[in-house]
């Protein structure tokens, strides 16, 4: 979907730019101008095999390993703008979960170089488990801004934003479970560890969910874009490359077809 507002020329029009966890990556990537060039890494085998290995969990690993994607993949292989992103005009604002809080925080503020910029986007998609540990940024511990705000509306809102467009990743028949019963279990464990103030955040995700789909429905200069019905669901962490490669085309498509009416009308 950032791959639609970079090729029609729109992001001039933002003031600023929110994203939560893997949205907060494709937040960057539209803000350095280079969405369209890196969007093939969503699919590359090698990237996403690397980046994403069940098997290290038999090595006592994370299974996501964020700071390979974000210190090799964003500056060795498939180099990110991160001076384009500190020298931008429109604000990037990525958020993550305090973890001894579960509150979203906004680590704007928190951004001064490409090191400040990099702990950022690896705070935001620390997931919990599977990414590790919690990223520690100013003396506090961060993880997955998914917990808190999977969509970053509340804290738009907050800082007094008149107009959004929302880039969805569920489309509008996919509704957020509770966590069953083992998720609960191991979950729980890892929390009382790593994130104590999180614990409660997390059990209660649906509502959390609720209030932003709420919140985005009833605000009266909202656009929101979602995957078609019908389309495939991506897991947390599918790897396989033909489905993610659907799913690129697939947002980049939705995002076209709404951006480009919205045109034809104005």
């Amino acid at each position: 979907m950032t791959i639609a507002i970079e090729q029609l020329g729109l992001l001039p029009l933002f003031d600023a730019v929110y994203g939560s966890s893997a949205g907060a990556l494709n937040a960057a990537w539209l803000l350095c101008g280079r969405a369209a060039s890196s969007k093939h890494a969503w699919w590359d085998p090698i990237i996403m095999r690397t980046t994403i290995n069940p098997r290290r969990v038999l090595r006592g690993l994370p299974i996501v390993d964020t700071r390979f994607l974000v210190h090799t993949v964003y500056t060795e292989i498939l180099p990110m703008g991160f001076q384009e992103i500190l020298d931008s005009a429109v604000e990037f604002h990525p958020i993550a979960t305090d973890a001894l809080t579960g509150q979203a925080i906004d680590l704007h503020e928190q951004i001064r170089d490409r090191s400040s910029l990099q702990a950022a986007l690896r705070a935001s998609t620390a997931m919990p488990l599977l990414a590790g540990e919690p990223i520690e940024i100013g003396g506090r511990p961060f993880v997955d801004a998914g917990l808190s705000e999977a969509v970053p509306v509340r804290t738009a809102l907050a800082q007094k934003a008149t107009h959004i467009v929302a880039l969805r990743t569920r489309r509008t028949d996919e509704i957020a479970s509770a966590p069953s019963r083992a998720e609960r279990l191991v979950m729980s464990r890892w929390f009382a560890q790593r994130a104590p103030g999180a614990t409660e955040t997390w059990l209660r995700r649906e509502a959390i969910r609720a209030e932003e789909e709420r919140l985005l429905a009833s605000h009266p200069s909202t656009l929101q874009i979602r995957p078609p019905i019908g389309s495939a669901k991506i897991g947390r962490t599918e790897r396989r490359p033909h489905l993610l490669r659907a799913a690129v085309d697939t947002g980049r498509q939705a995002a076209l077809n709404e951006l480009t009416s919205i045109e034809c009308v104005l």
